[in-house]
């Protein structure tokens, strides 16, 4: 039988400002560097994961947009660990490739970290989420130039109609030299935005 997809909420993060369902619920000062707004937003949500400033840029605004989407939405626990993570950006880990490469350009002075290398691949960012929230679903993360929301309801779509997932969070999650957008959104069989290529391209160009 063909099963429908709704949103159930959906989360913007850029220009320092959080927007949930389309109303801001953070806004901080325009000029403050992401790893500032990132560990203000942090403490505002009341949040206890030390873990959280051992990741790189792209991993925390990874986490802190799915922490506003899962947070304020009720799935039962055996549906929460099998939701899917379905994300994709431009930059891949450039950001954190930059950051490894300076550690090892000078021989004189080389010091390679693990701490840094480990960030080097975009699909960590799902795996730290996944931690958080105990989430062992199916998991996909795409580069490619621009947001393809036609990919995104199609793969969507598919986990629904072949009973991989009840839940996706789907999304596009870009960070490159402070440079940063998360577009988050929750996908089910029932929510309160009918899912459609259409909906999903209008609210990703919201604000």
């Amino acid at each position: 039988m063909k099963k429908n997809q709704s949103v159930i909420a959906y989360c913007h993060i850029k220009n320092n400002a959080v927007t949930l369902n389309g109303n801001t619920v953070l806004l901080k000062d325009s000029q403050i560097p992401f790893a500032k707004f990132s560990k203000q937003v942090y403490k505002e949500k009341g949040l206890a994961y030390p873990k959280f400033f051992k990741m790189d840029n792209l991993s925390k605004l990874a986490f802190l947009a799915a922490e506003f989407l899962l947070e304020n939405n009720t799935i039962n626990p055996k549906d929460k660990e099998n939701i899917a993570i379905v994300l994709s950006n431009k930059s891949a880990s450039l950001d954190t490739d930059r950051r490894h490469q300076e550690t090892i350009n000078d021989i004189e002075n080389y010091y390679p970290s693990p701490a840094v290398f480990v960030y080097t691949l975009p699909n960590i960012a799902i795996g730290e989420i996944s931690i958080r929230h105990r989430i062992k679903g199916e998991n996909a993360f795409f580069v490619s130039n621009n947001f393809n929301e036609k990919l995104m309801e199609q793969y969507a779509l598919s986990l629904i109609q072949n009973e991989k997932s009840k839940h996706i969070l789907c999304g596009w999650v870009d960070f490159d030299d402070d440079n940063y957008h998360a577009f988050m959104y929750l996908v089910a069989e029932e929510g309160d935005y009918n899912y459609s290529q259409e909906f999903i391209k209008k609210i990703y160009n919201e604000n």
